[in-house]
Parts: C-alpha cells; sequence; structure tokens
C-alpha cells in the first residue's frame, strides 16, 4: 500500500471541497472532495468529514469519511445505513413526476424528467444502489399508482 502523506494545514482550495463536500446533486463530486480531504489533517477539515460522515446520504460517501478520519486517529463510529427513504418524501415526489407525464409515457421519458428536475433524488439514490439503480427506479416507476 503506498503512504500518502498526511499535511496538517488546510488545502488551498478548502472552501472549493467544503462546498463539493455538501453538492447534493452530484455523489461522486462528495466522494472525490472526503478523499481529498483526507489529505489534511487540521481542525477545519476534520469537522467536513465529520458532518459527511454522520449526514451524507450516500452510504458509500458516508464509508469514505469514516475511513479519512479513522486514517487521522479520530474516535469515530460507522454510522448504521439508513433505511427507507433516502431523501425525506420520496416515493410523493416520484409520484409527482409521474403525474406530471402524458398517460402511457415510458420509463426512459419518467427517468429523464427525474433526472432533469430533482437531480438531488436521482444522484442519492443512483449513488446508494450502484449496478441496481436502473432495475430498482423501473420497479418504482412500474408500482407507482396514480389516482
Amino acid at each position: 500500500m503506498n503512504h500518502i502523506e498526511v499535511k496538517s494545514e488546510l488545502p488551498p482550495n478548502f472552501e472549493e471541497l467544503k462546498k463539493a463536500a455538501n453538492r447534493t446533486s452530484n455523489w461522486r463530486e462528495r466522494l472525490d472532495a472526503v478523499e481529498e480531504l483526507g489529505q489534511w489533517n487540521s481542525s477545519p477539515t476534520i469537522n467536513v468529514l465529520m458532518h459527511v460522515m454522520k449526514g451524507d446520504a450516500v452510504y458509500t460517501v458516508q464509508e469514505a469519511a469514516f475511513h479519512e478520519l479513522r486514517k487521522f486517529g479520530e474516535d469515530v463510529q460507522l454510522p448504521p445505513r439508513k433505511k427507507g427513504d433516502l431523501i425525506k418524501g420520496a416515493t410523493k415526489i416520484l409520484v409527482r413526476i409521474k403525474k406530471s407525464l402524458p398517460e402511457g409515457h415510458t420509463y426512459e421519458e419518467f427517468k429523464e424528467k427525474l433526472k432533469k428536475t430533482r437531480s438531488d433524488l436521482y444522484d442519492t439514490y443512483e449513488g446508494e444502489k450502484g449496478a441496481d439503480f436502473d432495475k430498482w427506479l423501473e420497479n418504482a416507476w412500474a408500482s407507482l399508482t396514480i389516482r
């Protein structure tokens, strides 16, 4: 395993990394920010990593923050994986999107509208479900009932 030197000052792009770590519509950017912050052992970077570890909607990002904090010697516990909706009211949001589309619309049209109108929800579930995302979303779409 190659050893990465951990620096004790702030990264020059700290504010940018802090924003990226909180960007709800892009879990990959949050993951990259966590990994970069993990190279800088300072109080402000630890605070950002703690926030991400405790509150990120995508478990992969939470785990990455946990590992970076452990690397710094922080006494932290990995939070349990969330059960139920990762985003509050996700099912209602999906129903609203389905209702907004014309009758007989395709799954692809539904997926595209979700991606455009609620990129945060789309991104969170894509990050959490990984390779099973399309299967999950299509099943959710098919099972949504509209009155």
